[in-house]
């Protein structure tokens, strides 16, 4: 199921680039499949796209206190 999810929201990313949002569920699908590296990533560009990210703050908080 997450590996689907990963290339949908892949896609979105593609899709849409400038847009936090697509970022920022993808970070999500890679956290749930133990993917921290990959999600951190995705965070970040989520919040660099998007400053006011509350979910992106909260989660890249989360992880990089694991």
């Amino acid at each position: 199921m997450f590996k689907e999810a990963i290339a949908v929201f892949k896609l979105n990313v593609e899709a849409y680039p400038n847009f936090g949002a697509p970022y920022d569920s993808l970070a999500e699908a890679y956290m749930l499949t133990d993917q921290k590296d990959l999600a951190i990533k995705n965070y970040k560009k989520a919040l660099e796209l998007d400053p006011n990210n509350s979910n992106a703050k909260v989660m890249l908080k989360k992880l990089n206190e694991k």
